[in-house]
This record gives structure tokens, sequence and C-alpha cells, in this order.
């Protein structure tokens, strides 16, 4: 086991300040900033389930880049198929033969797919997903849940993480932009309502079923920490939604592959008319695929009007890393493996909190997973996450860190989400439930503050 050393850790902090002078807040991206920590990890190398520091220290890793490294770090399979695509040249704004293989693989596995656009970020992915039920319906709003994340475009950033007061049930929820710079403008095209509030569904396709062009959520809510639906309400919005020409899209760019090949969409068995997959598809390489309905997908340029096209869509490596992937992931016994290392790690991390007389609660499908600390029964709705302890999430985090486990902190406002990968062995869960227990011996001790 890796914990601190007080000169290494003085070295990274040097790191973080030059860094600093370049970048706002020393990164590149903002969720790559661990409030927890107070700082990013500047990492040498990643391998498996272990993250190498610049100074040495090693952690096993249950943040996997957000959740896009699903197979592991550095895994074989997506090196070599990188390396072959290496050899093609980079190449980008053309089209090769294994665009065609990826969506026809894709066509194969996921339930709505009969056609298939690539990208390079979820954002872009549920930008286009809106514009083509515009385009579709005729219409113009959107309807969107409460606590789900969708990117970082304008027309989605709403009410991901706020407003942080009850709703009544059957009641709209106030819309909350989430972001600087936002057009007052823009509120007016979205609607928010509570996720698995039925009544309120209801009255909103009743009161605006003639302006809303699409319906977007995602179909288990890994952001807030994996809340669930029943396949029952997922039907009921399926049918709301085709009563009322209204696209249904489901955001899978971090549930797709969790639970199965199929994704989501399976696990419900209801199939929405679009879907925008990412993260897990290319096992951490930059990719997005936006699939679909013929009738829908068929509406983008030059087959249709809708825009969409992108200088490195479909970009070699990353198609390459996806076809990759998607033969791990379809071989059998796969997710008997995951299923399995879900239960031991769940239940053991329950185990471990109930000894220490620590507060919180674990709930996980598949492979991510959330800790609600503060809270004793499951987390049914957005609204259950308000009375969480994230002072004593931030305290978890960091006792982790110091004895080499990584979990990353999403600060005050999200419960966030952890995960773990293929490549975490039995011997691995066993060892980080080992550093965990004496992390949390460490908080009560006080000596983690």
């Amino acid at each position: 086991m890796s914990t601190k050393d007080p000169v290494k850790t003085s070295g990274l902090s040097e790191l973080q300040r030059e860094a600093e002078k370049y970048m706002p807040a020393g990164v590149c991206a903002s969720a790559r900033f661990n409030p927890s920590l107070g700082r990013a990890l500047y990492l040498r190398s990643a391998d498996g389930c272990r993250l190498f520091e610049v100074d040495g220290t090693e952690y096993i890793d249950f943040n996997l880049s957000h959740g896009a490294t699903f197979l592991g770090h550095n895994h074989p399979a997506t090196r070599q198929a990188i390396l072959s695509a290496l050899d093609t040249g980079i190449l980008a704004g053309y089209e090769i033969d294994a665009h065609t293989r990826l969506a026809k693989k894709m066509t194969e596995i996921i339930p709505c797919a009969e056609r298939v656009r690539l990208g390079n970020t979820g954002s872009e992915g549920t930008q286009v997903a809106l514009r083509l039920a515009r385009a579709f319906t005729g219409k113009k709003k959107l309807l969107k849940f409460w606590g789900h994340f969708h990117g970082m475009h304008d027309y989605v950033m709403y009410n991901a993480h706020s407003p942080l007061h009850p709703v009544q049930p059957g009641g709209y929820v106030e819309v909350c932009s989430e972001s600087a710079g936002m057009p007052a403008e823009l509120d007016d095209l979205v609607l928010v309502i509570p996720w698995k509030d039925e009544e309120a569904l209801e009255r909103a396709v009743r009161e605006h079923g003639h302006e809303i062009a699409g319906i977007i959520m995602e179909p288990i809510n890994y952001n807030q920490g994996c809340i669930v639906a029943t396949p029952e309400y997922m039907q009921l919005v399926r049918d709301v939604a085709t009563a009322n020409d209204i696209v249904l899209i489901y955001d899978e760019v971090l549930s797709a592959f969790r639970t199965g090949p199929g994704c989501g969409q399976e696990y419900y068995g209801v199939t929405p008319d679009v879907c925008v997959i990412g993260k897990a598809v290319a096992n951490g390489a930059p990719i997005v695929i936006i699939a679909g309905k013929a009738d829908i997908m068929d509406q983008v340029s030059p087959t249709g009007e809708v825009a969409h096209s992108g200088t490195f869509s479909g970009n070699t490596l990353a198609v390459m890393a996806a076809l990759a992937s998607l033969e791990e992931i379809t071989k059998p016994g796969f997710y008997e493996h995951i299923y399995a290392t879900a239960d031991a790690l769940y239940g053991g991390l329950t185990e471990l909190f109930e000894r220490a007389g620590i507060t919180a609660y674990v709930q996980g499908l598949g492979a991510r997973f959330g800790i609600h600390f503060g809270l004793s029964k499951p987390v049914d709705r957005f609204e259950d996450t308000f009375d969480e302890d994230a002072d004593m999430a931030d305290r978890f985090n960091r006792a982790c860190a110091h004895r080499g486990v990584y979990f990353h902190g999403y600060g005050k406002l999200v419960t966030g989400h952890h995960g773990f990968s293929a490549a975490h062995t039995p011997e691995d869960i066993n060892e980080s439930l080992n550093r965990i227990e004496t992390a949390l011996q460490d908080i009560n001790s006080g000596s983690i503050v």
C-alpha cells in the first residue's frame, strides 16, 4: 500500500501551482479538479485498475476516467487497436471501412439503433439528438428531468443539480440554468419535472405536448448516485411520447454497457427513438455514437436537412478502440464477472460502513454506483439526496486517497458516481476493502478531518 510522503506531496503542490499559471485551477476540464483533495491528480501512468501519480503514489481507481475506462486502463485489446490504427496514418475527415463495421455492430446490439452517426463528445451527441427531435416533430421545447445531466451545451444545462428544495408532487421544477453565460431566453425552451412522478409527466404533456419535441433522460441516473426507475414507469414514458408525437431520447453516455451489451434500454426492455452512447464504448478514447430509428436519423445531411459534421467525427484511433472494446464486452462470461465484482464490492462497502458506525447507503447497478453518506435507506428520487452528509463524503475521499484508493469528489451540490472496471480482480477488491477499512479507522480516530 502506498501513502503520501510529505516531500512528494509538496512536489505535487508545486506542480499544481505551476499549472495554475497557465490553466484556470490548473486543469483543462473542470471535473478533473477533485474538491475533496483540493487539487487534480497528476498522473505518470495507469494500468489495469491502478493509477500512478508523478510522485510515485499508487491508487486503486474507482473513478475510471469518470466512467470511460470500463475495461481498465491500458487494456491490451484497445491499446493494440490504437497502435494498429496508427499504421493507417492519423486520418481525419475521411471514411474508412471501420466506420461501417462499428455502425453495423451497434445496430446488432443496441435495440433502438437502425442508423448511426459518430461524433466526439457526449455534449455533441445530446445536441444532435435534440436537433433531430426538433426537426422531426416541428416543435421546439425539451422536457427533461430533475437531477439528470446531459452535457455542457446551453440547451440542456438545466437542473442537473438544482434547486435543492422539495417540489410538490405533480408539479414543475423551477427552471435553473447551471452556467453563467447562458441566455435567459433559452429558459422558455425547457420544461423540468421530477423523474418517476407520473402525475407531473402526464400534466406536462397534457399542457405542453403540442410544444414538446423531445423527452430526454438518463435511463439509469448514475450521475446522482445510481437512481433506477421501474420498467413500468419507463414504458409509461415511452407510451406518452408515442401518443403525443414526441421523440424519446435516452442519454446513455454514462449508462452504456454498465448492465449489459444492450445498455439501459435492454435492461428495462423499453426502446427509445434515439440514444446517445459514449464513455465506455471506446474504453477512454474520445467518441460518441448517436443511434436511432431510421426515419429520424435519416434527417441528417446529406440525406436530410439537419446539420451534423465534424473533421474529427469517427476519428480512426477511437473507432478502432471502440471495435476492440465491443469485442471484449460481448464475450461470453464478461458480465458474470461484472456482477460478481459488484456483489463483492457493494456488499463489502456496506459491511465496512456498518462496522465503523458511519451512516452511508451504497447503491449500485452493474459496474457503477453511488455512496450516499448520511442516508440509511435506498435513494429513490433526486430529492432524497438533499440530506446527504457532504462533509463526510469529503473526509471519506481524502481518507481513501491517503490509503491509496481513489474516489473522485464532485463538490457540495452533487452526489456523483463511482465505478469499477473489468480489470478489477477479486484480489483487487479485497485489497481495496482492506485499505478502505483502514481509511475509516483514520476518520474515526480524527486523523482525517
